[in-house]
């Protein structure tokens, strides 16, 4: 599932000092996830009662978490919101060792507990992204003094390795070979832990380490007045590009283990992580980050309680998931229906949301998980 936790942005300024940009990013962003996410698991639970999901209508299509249009790009957006924040929490530091080795076990304590919190919320939540958060948060830690070349690299390295690794598991099984000592290591393997986290699980590092890396270098960007516009230019170069290959090369665009290995390379399906998908979903969230920071620097008013409730993330983000748990497993008061049932949960959920994290912001300043999560991350 698309889902998405808060960036490490928690500045030590005041609210009022922080760039409005991206917190309305994250903020509009995870009102996507948690869309997707409620139509998702509510599809799940209707099929454990005995369902079938088969997409019927244009709005079934639009909003299908797994592989319809929509699917990932608002988490690959918050990936990216999650890069600016790692470079806006530590471009001070930046000259000073002393400061930097500080920030360096801040980004790893704080990715340690979101890891942690991650597993246990898997019990409830099950594919939640705040396991990969945690890598990625470890990860950034020994990266985020590099020259940004060799963060673009390291970000296309994770999607050709991505790539290659998918085209070798489609090549073992057109010949009849077994891959399951990777894809399926056992509950019980600790291999299990590795491999879920960078190849089998639910946003697995390769590629989705890629978004992270590009929202760095992004954050690096936007003390530039021309930024925006590299931005938008990049990002629609990137969709065009996906779109090309993947119409062209890639026949349908989708792999699976009868076609060919065109289909795999080429493939924009996000279950198929190929190197194309990267560069449509990084496209995608380029040009939706650029859009709404322009709407947020524009209409400051009008997008205050985004912003307010984009500081918030992690509590929203916990929060819709007890929601869904109460309303829909406990209480049994959402039934699993059709697609508008699904939006309707959400949006009846992100109407509260905001006006509730816009009042608390505005009360406390952060909110309890936040709290929680500096009070160990620092």
């Amino acid at each position: 599932m698309g889902l998405s936790v808060p960036t490490p942005t928690f500045a030590d300024t005041a609210p009022s000092a922080r760039m409005a940009g991206p917190d309305v990013v994250r903020a509009v962003a995870l009102i996507g996830v948690v869309v997707m996410n409620f139509h998702g698991y509510l599809i799940l639970r209707d099929i454990e009662s005995g369902g079938v999901h088969a997409p019927t209508g244009w709005l079934d299509e639009l909003f299908d978490p797994w592989d319809g249009p929509l699917s990932t790009r608002f988490a690959a957006t918050f990936v990216l919101v999650a890069g600016v924040g790692v470079t806006l929490l530590t471009r001070s530091t930046l000259g000073e060792p002393a400061r930097v080795r500080e920030m360096r076990w801040r980004l790893a304590r704080r990715g340690v507990l979101l890891y942690v919190v991650g597993l246990l919320l898997e019990q409830i939540w099950p594919g939640t992204i705040i396991v990969y958060y945690g890598v990625m948060f470890v990860l950034a830690a020994g990266i985020f003094t590099w020259r940004s070349r060799w963060i673009v690299a390291a970000g296309a390295v994770t999607a050709i390795c991505s790539t290659a690794l998918r085209s070798w598991r489609f090549d073992r099984a057109r010949d009849g070979k077994s891959t399951s000592w990777l894809t399926s290591p056992g509950d019980d393997s600790i291999r299990r832990y590795v491999f879920d986290v960078f190849v089998n699980g639910t946003h697995p590092l390769l590629p989705w380490f890629s978004f992270l890396c590009a929202g760095i270098v992004l954050g690096r960007m936007l003390p530039l007045r021309w930024w925006r516009r590299a931005t938008v230019g990049a990002g629609l170069a990137s969709v065009s590009v996906a779109w090309f290959l993947s119409v062209l090369l890639a026949a349908d665009g989708d792999a699976n283990d009868d076609g060919d290995l065109a289909g795999v390379v080429f493939s924009t399906n996000p279950l198929d992580r190929s190197i194309v998908y990267v560069a449509s979903a990084l496209g995608t969230a380029l040009l939706a980050y650029a859009a709404i920071d322009w709407l947020a620097e524009r209409f400051p008013m009008a997008t205050d309680p985004l912003r307010r409730a984009g500081q918030l993330t992690l509590s929203l983000y916990l929060a819709h998931v007890l929601v869904f748990n109460l309303l829909v497993d406990w209480l049994g008061w959402v039934e699993p229906a059709g697609t508008s049932s699904a939006l309707l949960f959400a949006a009846g959920f992100w109407v509260g949301a905001i006006a509730l994290a816009a009042w608390w912001q505005r009360r406390f300043g952060r909110g309890p998980a936040e709290y929680a999560y500096r009070a160990f991350g620092g």
